[in-house]
């Protein structure tokens, strides 16, 4: 069937050909290039460029659609050309991979394909496979089935055909049929072969297999058709291909690197959280995890202060009327909790914004309210399906540092600006390197377009005023305003997207929100919906493998660890353990009958930020010796000293040691290199007040 329906396609170039109608190809740089409608391809014009650049490219853009590289162009165009290293390039790298592991399971497996997408890093294949599973054991297996393929040389061919031709195609595979049925009766499907599989799909994809020449299966897990738990039980199989081994190798040891940071391995080690079956998606915070919770939800306190937001407590349990009216009922009901109350349905909330809609309603509100900031940890619950819960990156129970900004709309661009430099005062203390990215108007917009412009100027200029470099996703801002998304890179230069600031103007309408303006009329405030952290779950996550478990000492749940060498100074231990205590630190004494050095690696391994080894000496001249998780000595401190320094450290938020510094400086003192900060005047400045966390 296959090869009738490419009969058409190859009778079309030739009478291309025949033709010979010329059209005029446009690069970016300005250059044009001749060709012929209907025969000439990308490649052939990469080719008269340069032999280097056709064989690094791996997909086109035609005015600005996605195009095969062997597709022949149909006019007059502008052509771009993209390689492995950039984006266009690695999605239609990994998409075309995803084609191959498709075809490698139907081989070695029999089963039924389902859909096959590329990710950010990487692709996966949903399967059918009945009754029947896959395990780890079988990567190696499917491993070579993409080998062979790759070696074969197999070329990726497209086709164009109707509706009922590609029900005829796939009509022993009820999953391609229900996709396939889903279509308008006049849709123009495209297909595309690889060696002995034909999958349907939009493309575009490499020439031939032959581009890859590593690949690594990385997974194989359980998914649902549709995402639906009723539906059909699938197979997902995650890989990743690169164009040489060393990409391959590369991946491979930063995959280790992030096992070793897992915050789910973290957790376990230590002790912070864990999670329970009798309650799925609901973590368990152990003290040390509450500890490090707790001084996230504090520090944020604290930027409400200096910002000038009003913390709020809203209900956890709302009638359905509620959600009726914010328009959730109909659009997020699944995603809900929902139970009886005295025959009414009430629901669990799984966001803040309506309850604090009832806030604003509750009494008359004048311009001179306006902007009202109002602040909200209340607990959240999202019925997530249990095959997407993952760590503290998917749960049903959280938190978020949610806030609304009701506000007048020459008053947004102001309160946005207030937003991301509260944003950057939060990610800069963490050492969270951020990006931006204007969301503008989609084409289901609801509202005034005269509103829609304006906001997205308001949005434009608080963008610019941060001095950053940002983008634009065109288009791609929510039904009810324009937003602005933020995402966040780890150590591990991993992407992430928790912080968000959006523009509403629909639920003040749904609401029915009014202020009185200068003129005493009624007008509709904008609700700016904002967070930072996102939810303090998912945040938490972040951070652990941010710093692989190795906390800064303002967040660390183990701050300090007083090791005596002797139990004759036990007394003394327990005493620099009060006085520690006193300044908010988390401090403990290890007055075991271990060696010292059996201590001190404990407390190493413990992630303790720092180890004070006391002995006779110590005790008697009434100082510490300092020492680091990471086996670096500071040396003797007096108490004094001691207490100014790790007060310092903590009150600054320091990612790194303030010994270090102080050491530095005293090194430089006396190399006569600069004038150095004495240890008396550090320990006479004013300790701050650290209230325990």
């Amino acid at each position: 069937l296959f090869e009738q329906f490419q009969a058409r396609g190859k009778a079309a170039v030739e009478e291309a050909r025949t033709a010979a109608v010329p059209i005029t190809i446009t690069l970016p740089d300005g250059s044009q290039k001749q060709a012929i409608k209907g025969v000439t391809t990308p490649m052939e014009v990469a080719k008269q460029i340069s032999s280097g650049l056709a064989k690094k490219v791996v997909v086109a853009d035609v005015d600005g659609r996605a195009w095969d590289l062997t597709r022949p162009l149909e006019g007059d165009c502008a052509l771009k050309l993209f390689n492995f290293e950039e984006p266009e390039g690695k999605d239609a790298f990994w998409h075309s991979s995803a084609h191959v592991l498709g075809q490698a399971l139907e081989l070695e497996f029999g089963v039924d394909l389902t859909i096959g997408p590329s990710l950010e890093e990487g692709f996966y294949y949903d399967c059918f496979m009945g009754d029947k599973t896959l395990s780890d054991s079988d990567r190696t297996r499917i491993e070579k089935r993409v080998e062979a393929a790759s070696k074969e040389n197999q070329r990726f061919e497209r086709v164009e055909v109707t509706r009922d031709e590609a029900l005829t195609m796939f009509v022993e595979n009820k999953f391609k049929t229900e996709i396939i049925g889903s279509l308008p009766a006049d849709a123009v499907i495209t297909l595309y072969r690889v060696g002995p599989m034909v999958d349907l799909c939009t493309g575009p994809h490499l020439p031939n297999t032959a581009y890859l020449k590593a690949i690594g299966v990385t997974n194989v897990s359980r998914a649902f058709w549709r995402a639906d738990v009723k539906r059909e039980p699938l197979q997902r199989v995650y890989a990743i291909t690169f164009p040489d081994q060393k990409q391959l190798k590369e991946y491979q040891h930063r995959m280790e690197e992030a096992k070793k940071r897992d915050h789910r391995n973290v957790g376990v080690q230590q002790e912070l959280f864990f999670f329970h079956p009798l309650s799925p998606g609901s973590c368990f915070f152990l003290p040390h995890g509450t500890r490090i919770y707790n001084t996230l939800v504090n520090y944020i306190r604290e930027k409400y202060w200096e910002y000038e937001y009003d913390e709020v407590v809203t209900p956890n349990m709302f009638n359905f009327d509620l959600w009726i009216t914010s328009g959730h009922a109909d659009h997020y009901k699944d995603n809900m909790f929902h139970f009886e109350v005295e025959k009414q349905l009430f629901g669990l909330k799984p966001m803040n914004c309506p309850g604090h809609c009832l806030m604003f309603k509750n009494r008359a509100r004048s311009y001179r309210d306006l902007p009202l900031r109002l602040a909200d940890f209340g607990v959240l619950h999202r019925n997530e399906y249990s095959g997407a819960l993952s760590g503290l990156t998917r749960v049903r129970r959280f938190q978020q540092d949610d806030a609304h900004i009701f506000c007048r709309s020459d008053q947004v661009l102001a309160e946005v600006q207030g937003f991301l430099r509260f944003l950057d005062d939060v990610y800069t203390i963490f050492g969270l390197e951020y990006t931006m990215a204007l969301s503008t108007r989609p084409e289901s917009y609801m509202g005034e377009l005269d509103m829609w412009d304006r906001a997205e100027a308001a949005l434009t200029d608080a963008l610019n005023s941060t001095g950053r470099p940002w983008t634009i996703n065109d288009a791609d801002g929510a039904f009810y305003g324009p937003k602005i998304d933020i995402t966040v890179y780890d150590a591990l230069r991993r992407k992430f997207q928790c912080a968000t600031v959006q523009l509403d103007f629909q639920l003040p309408i749904r609401f029915d929100l009014e202020y009185v303006n200068e003129s005493s009329q009624a007008e509709r405030p904008v609700i700016v919906h904002r967070a930072i952290l996102g939810s303090v779950e998912r945040m938490f996550a972040i951070l652990t493998e941010h710093y692989a478990g190795k906390w800064p000492l303002w967040l660390s749940p183990r701050q300090v660890m007083v090791v005596p060498i002797k139990d004759t100074v036990s007394g003394y231990a327990q005493e620099l353990r009060t006085q520690i205590r006193k300044l908010g630190l988390f401090v403990d004494a290890d007055c075991s009958d271990r060696t010292m050095q059996k201590k001190v690696r404990e407390a190493q391994l413990a992630q303790y930020n720092y180890i004070l080894v006391v002995g006779e000496q110590e005790a008697a001249q009434r100082t510490v010796n300092v020492r680091t998780r990471d086996n670096v000595v500071h040396g003797m401190f007096k108490l004094d000293e001691l207490a100014a320094i790790l007060s310092d450290e903590t009150k600054s938020r320091s990612l790194t040691s303030k010994f270090e510094a102080v050491r530095a400086n005293a090194e430089a003192a006396a190399n006569g290199d600069a004038p150095a900060k004495s240890m008396e005047s550090l320990a006479l400045a004013p300790t701050p007040d650290i209230k325990p966390q």
